[in-house]
C-alpha cells in the first residue's frame, strides 16, 4: 500500500460516518422543504414565514443564544482561569465544576422548574421569608420574560462546563515561558491574561464557541420543561410542525433555518478568530 495513501485510509471512516448520517439526512430534507413530491417550490417556506409564531420563534432563539452563548464564555474563562491557577485539588474542583454535564437537557429543566414553580424552592423562600404572602406563579404565560430568563439559567448551569473543559484542555498547552517572559517585563496579570492566554486561545475559543452557539440555537428540552410552548424556539416549531401538524414539509424548511443560522454562525467564528497562518502555540 502506498504511504501517501495511508491519510486517505484513515479519513475514510470518519467520511463514510458524514455522508451516511449528515448528507443523506440533509439531501432527504432539502427536498423535503424544496419540493411539492412534484416540483420545486418555496410554498413551504412561505408557509413557514407566514405563520404568526414565526418571529417571535426565530428571534426568541437568537436572543437566547445571544445572552447564552457569551455568559457561558465569560464564566468559562473564570472557571478555567481558576482551575489552572490551583497547585493542589485541580482535579476535585474541575470535577465538581462539571457535574452538570451529567444531565441531560430535559433533567436539567426540570431541576429548574423544581425552583421556579408555585411550589418550588423560590416560592417556598420567599414565603418563608415574609417576602410575599402566596407563592407567585412564575411561569405562566403572562411572565415570558420570567421564562426566558429561566431558560438561561438552565442554560447557562447546565452547559458552561462544556465550555470551560475545553478552555482548560488550550490553556495547558500554553508554554508557561510565555507567561515567565511577560512577568519579566512587567506586566500584571490582567494584562498577561489579555495579551498571552487570550490569543493563544483562539484554536480553543473557535471551538468553544462554535459547538456551544450551534447547540444554543437546538435548545428545546430545557424550554419545553419550563415553558412548554409558551416560549416558542425554532427546534420547538420543527417539532410542533412535524408530530402534531403533520406537515414534514414545513418542518424541513425550519430544520434548514437553523441549520443556516449555524453556518453563519460558524463562519463568523471562523473568520473573527481565525489563527494566523503559521502560528503555533
Amino acid at each position: 500500500m502506498p504511504q501517501r495513501a495511508l491519510p486517505y485510509l484513515l479519513l475514510l471512516p470518519a467520511t463514510l460516518f458524514l455522508l451516511v448520517f449528515f448528507l443523506y439526512p440533509f439531501v432527504q430534507i432539502a427536498v423535503l422543504a424544496f419540493s411539492d413530491g412534484q416540483s420545486f417550490t418555496l410554498e413551504h417556506f412561505q408557509t413557514m414565514v407566514g405563520h404568526w409564531k414565526f418571529p417571535a420563534t426565530f428571534w426568541n432563539t437568537i436572543l437566547l443564544a445571544a445572552i447564552v452563548v457569551p455568559i457561558q464564555l465569560v464564566m468559562a474563562l473564570a472557571m478555567a482561569s481558576v482551575v489552572m491557577r490551583l497547585k493542589t485539588g485541580r482535579n476535585t474542583i474541575l470535577y465538581i465544576f462539571t457535574i452538570p454535564l451529567g444531565l441531560s437537557d430535559l433533567a436539567a429543566g426540570i431541576i429548574w422548574l423544581a425552583i421556579f414553580e408555585q411550589s418550588g424552592f423560590l416560592n417556598s423562600l420567599l414565603v418563608s421569608l415574609g417576602i410575599v404572602d402566596k407563592p407567585i406563579l412564575f411561569l405562566g404565560y403572562q411572565n415570558i420574560w420570567v421564562i426566558f430568563i429561566a431558560v438561561v439559567l438552565a442554560e447557562v448551569w447546565r452547559a458552561t462546563a462544556i465550555v470551560m473543559v475545553i478552555l482548560v484542555s488550550g490553556m495547558g498547552l500554553i508554554p508557561k515561558e510565555y507567561y515567565e517572559a511577560a512577568e519579566v517585563f512587567g506586566a500584571s496579570p490582567w494584562q498577561r491574561f489579555r495579551k498571552v492566554t487570550l490569543p493563544m486561545l483562539r484554536p480553543s475559543l473557535q471551538t468553544a464557541l462554535i459547538l456551544r452557539t450551534i447547540a444554543a440555537f437546538e435548545v428545546f428540552a430545557v424550554v419545553v420543561a419550563l415553558g412548554g410552548t409558551t416560549l416558542p424556539v425554532l427546534v420547538g416549531e420543527t417539532y410542533n410542525w412535524q408530530f402534531n401538524l403533520r406537515d414534514p414539509n414545513v418542518a424541513a424548511a425550519y430544520a434548514l433555518v437553523i441549520l443556516a443560522i449555524s453556518i453563519a454562525a460558524t463562519l463568523v467564528y471562523l473568520r473573527v478568530l481565525r489563527v494566523p497562518k503559521g502560528a503555533t502555540i
